[in-house]
């Protein structure tokens, strides 16, 4: 891509601070739209750097429980992909400036209409994209064109992609690479440091692309730790754990809901940015 797109700048930025990047998730729609818009729009506040926003999908085969849980619950508050964007021009009307990366799977995309989704993707605001399940061997399905349309396509890599499968990974990766830093499911383990950081220099030596470690990383500490290896740390499970502990019975929002994700978002942005 030979434009600088939001997420070109913010980690130019943060490096030019020497500061890393804290990437927070959380499931558009969940526990609501109104909650959910409400976080959203409090994360840059917060902390976030980045911001990860979840399609909600009825398999997100990837994720752990509770990721899985939120998807069920914006789905069943009735959240579309529609929606999605929708939340996305919302906050944009605040924030010109943070960017959004949305993540999830390929099916919803491939119901909406690739070119219409695209569309839609950028003029609602959004700067990126994670498509989990769409390997580099389909990057003419979805990724190039998103590409060529402006939008980053950040790819995932993980423990198991060896050095004669990562050019092909990062073949059409832009805006950041997505270290997965534990084999499974979201929010399933911890990561180990040491690991972590031989992968993470492993990976360097293939691009000059940013890169942030998610998956497994819960606490504070956890996430300082991290940002001492990698540009930038994702957050995602435990921001959603946070939701569902001040959701009731019947499926709404506490009264506190927002603010306590919040202030949870806040205590690891300040362990990502120490």
């Amino acid at each position: 891509m030979t434009i600088q797109t939001r997420l070109d700048k913010r980690f130019a930025t943060l490096k030019e601070s020497q500061k890393k990047a804290f990437v927070a998730f959380i499931t558009a729609g969940d526990p609501s739209l109104e909650t959910s818009l409400e976080i959203l729009k409090g994360l840059p506040a917060a902390g976030a750097d980045i911001i990860e926003l979840g399609m909600p999908f009825t398999d997100p085969m990837a994720d752990g429980p509770a990721v899985q849980h939120s998807s069920q619950r914006a789905l069943a508050a009735g959240q579309t992909m529609t929606k999605t964007l929708d939340m996305v021009r919302t906050f944009r009307a605040q924030d010109n400036e943070t960017p959004i990366v949305l993540m999830g799977y390929y099916n919803p995309i491939y119901h909406y209409g690739v070119d219409a989704f695209i569309a839609d993707c950028l003029e609602s605001g959004v700067d990126g994209l994670i498509v989990v399940d769409l390997p580099p061997e389909e990057d003419n399905e979805f990724c190039v064109p998103a590409l060529q349309a402006g939008l980053n396509f950040i790819r995932l890599a993980t423990p198991t992609t060896d050095d004669e499968r990562l050019p092909a990974v990062l073949a059409n990766t832009s805006g950041f690479v997505y270290y997965v830093s534990i084999t499974g499911i979201t929010g399933s383990a911890s990561p180990d440091q040491n690991s972590v950081q031989q992968a993470i220099a492993r990976i360097k030596r293939h691009t000059d692309l940013p890169i942030a470690i998610g998956f497994g990383i819960k606490t504070s500490e956890q996430a300082k730790a991290m940002a001492q290896v990698a540009d930038g740390i994702v957050v995602g499970s435990v921001l959603v754990d946070q939701i569902a502990m001040n959701v009731s019975a019947d499926g709404k929002a506490n009264e506190g809901c927002v603010e306590a994700v919040l202030a949870l978002a806040s205590e690891l942005a300040k362990g990502v940015h120490s």
